[in-house]
């Protein structure tokens, strides 16, 4: 363990405020340092921490936190934050089970105001808390902290627009890094790259150094002297047209800038947008050199960024990636979208072999929906590939704009059920249920990795709705073939032969219902299909056994259990049931098998449940 003689005497906010502004950069240097080591020994998000090292320093230096409130987007980039506040120690258990959060949480300090995991949040809740002062006659300030990549989303722009209209002190800080997790697209981030190139820009960023370094100017610079500096830049600069006072760009690095600045801001009234420009993985030359690698990772080696331990079984995520190329150079119709996640979607082969029919739509899961149910419309066949989490921000244009209208979108959604480490933001504990409820929709769960490609074709044909839903990481092993077979649709298989007991497994449970019936000597069903339900082998089913178990990874309520249960109900058929799932709670970050097992959806907690039913 290295030592850090300046961090170690700065355990929250009110100790570094007691420092001297030149002793900032040295804790800088010793905050990063200690970001690489307890990262490589944890695993988590680095890139983007090492991006806020000095802004983190700044606002906590500058803002009475507390008491001001820090509202960051996202959230991922909050460990130096954490560390500030109290938390170093508990770094060492970030992510792990009963350790802190890989994302600020209320419950977990007084210095995490808001809850968030989901992008595009910040700047909506930070305007929330600056009414709440005014209303409650404070003078604290409320800060968003937004990213380049969160700010191409509707949500933030609906903020900004609110935000200009009021007379409220809120101020948001565009940290512009380029480090969303796939490329930043669209009109905005050309607008960003246009402003930030060439020469101009240099000296317009030294010359707001010098302006803002002093107190008084500040005001001349945001009254006057900015209409001639970005005139040269930005003209008729966006964030002015929503009515905030536009500061910027800055050196994100520079912590004496940094800590000027918002000196004077934080003395002006009203909506105020800092736009400052930081580097991906500053600091770390692994982390620079390849920020994508370094935005989300395992453990690894710190002095070289070498991965430590990685698995050699490949992933749903891959089958995905694999088939979507494979039915691609079949189909000259199929079109590739996702909204900002290329990388983590496994489509980064797809863009590169077929980039004309490749869209990253940016952090736009609404208009993601929409875009693909107008291609739909006019006969080419769209696959979103999309989060189970991010699917939830486009209810209404699933129903409304594909389902309603019965096109043929198709939906690999990932992550669904438990994703361990990353926690209750993005768990996929609900997309069968919401999925569900949707008339024409057809709802898959693979139970492996073949059937997940041969589920990829069905959808693919089907002439209508269709989502295939699969884990994280990946599954039993299974290996898949390079056909684009598919299966009918609605059908279930009988995978055991028992008795007494049928255990109906849904998806990524298959494997441990199949472990659980040898030792109760049960009937095992793929159902495969959670809509249409195969309601003929639940008769069957029904009239063989006495005791019907569901089994997903989903929640309880109103998921595939609930279909079944709903199905025998139709069928006028009174037969005990038991439904296995995932609670009616949020349920906090660790290892995935380990969550599993205290939902009772490991083995062990599966045999309990059903003898438990038996007695």
């Amino acid at each position: 363990m290295a030592n850090y003689p300046l961090l170690d005497s700065v355990h929250m906010p009110e100790q570094l405020r007691q420092l001297s502004r030149k002793q900032l950069p040295e804790l800088a240097e010793e905050l990063r340092e200690f970001l690489v080591e307890s990262v490589s020994q944890t695993g988590g998000h680095l890139s983007s921490n090492l991006g806020v090292v000095e802004l983190t320093i700044a606002l906590h230096y500058v803002f009475n936190t507390p008491e001001d409130r820090l509202v960051w987007d996202v959230g991922h980039q909050t460990y130096p934050h954490k560390i500030l506040t109290g938390r170093r120690e508990a770094m060492a258990g970030l992510r792990k089970p009963g350790g802190i959060a890989g994302f600020p949480r209320r419950e977990e300090s007084v210095f995490d105001c808001f809850g968030t995991g989901h992008s595009s949040t910040s700047i909506s809740a930070a305007l929330g808390m600056a009414i709440a002062a005014q209303k409650m006659g404070s003078n604290r300030r409320a800060v968003a902290i937004i990213g380049d990549g969160a700010m191409t989303a509707g949500m933030a722009f609906e903020a900004l627009n609110n935000a200009g209209a009021m007379d409220a002190n809120v101020l948001v800080i565009l940290n512009d890094n380029d480090m969303s997790i796939s490329p930043n697209v669209g009109a905005l981030q050309n607008y960003l790259a246009k402003l930030l190139s060439g020469r101009v820009y240099t000296s317009v960023r030294k010359s707001s150094e010098r302006v803002l370094g002093v107190v008084p100017p500040v005001l001349e610079f945001a009254k006057r002297a900015e209409e001639h500096m970005k005139g040269m830049v930005t003209p008729s600069t966006l964030f002015e047209e929503f009515g905030f006072n536009y500061i910027g760009p800055i050196d994100g690095h520079n912590l004496d800038t940094l800590v000027s600045t918002l000196n004077n801001i934080k003395h002006l009234q009203g909506p105020q947008f800092l736009h400052i420009v930081t580097q991906k993985g500053h600091g770390y030359e692994p982390a620079e050199s390849n920020p994508g690698k370094f935005h989300g990772v395992g453990k690894f080696n710190p002095n070289d960024g070498q991965a430590l331990g990685t698995s050699g079984k490949k992933t749903y995520t891959q089958v995905f990636g694999e088939w979507l190329l494979d039915m691609a150079a079949k189909d000259q119709r199929l079109i590739g979208i996702t909204p900002a996640m290329s990388d983590g979607s496994g489509m980064n082969e797809f863009a590169e072999a077929f980039p004309e029919r490749f869209y990253d739509v940016g952090i736009a899961e609404q208009h993601a929906l929409t875009f693909a149910a107008g291609m739909a419309c006019d006969g080419l066949k769209p696959v979103v590939a999309i989060y189970s989490t991010f699917l939830q921000r486009a209810y209404d244009q699933l129903i409304h704009d594909i389902a309603l209208q019965n096109l043929p979108v198709i939906f690999a959604i990932d992550r669904a059920g438990l994703v361990g480490a990353d926690g209750p933001t993005h768990a996929g504990s609900f997309d069968l249920t919401y999925l569900r409820c949707i008339p024409n929709m057809v709802v898959m769960a693979p139970s492996d990795e073949n059937e997940c490609r041969q589920m990829l074709s069905t959808a693919y044909q089907h002439n209508g709705p269709s989502a295939v839903r699969y884990p994280r990481g990946g599954g039993p092993g299974a290996t898949t073939t390079a056909d684009l077979n598919t299966i009918e649709i609605g059908k279930g298989e009988i995978r055991r032969q028992g008795k007494k007991i049928a255990i109906l497994a849904f998806g990524s449970m298959l494997s441990p219902a199949l472990e659980a019936a040898e030792k109760l000597n049960a009937t095992v069903a793929n159902m495969r299909f959670v809509k249409p339900l195969d309601t003929e082998l639940i008769q069957f089913l029904a009239a063989e056994h006495t005791l019907i178990v569901t089994i997903e990874e989903n929640t309880v309520m109103g998921g595939a259990g609930a279909a079944v249960m709903e199905a025998l109900q139709a069928l006028n058929l009174d037969k005990p049931t038991l439904c296995l799932g995932l609670p009616d709670n949020f349920i906090e970050h660790g290892i995935h098998e380990t969550m599993l097992a205290e939902c009772g959806l490991d083995v062990v907690g599966i045999v309990a449940a059903i003898e438990k039913k038996l007695t």
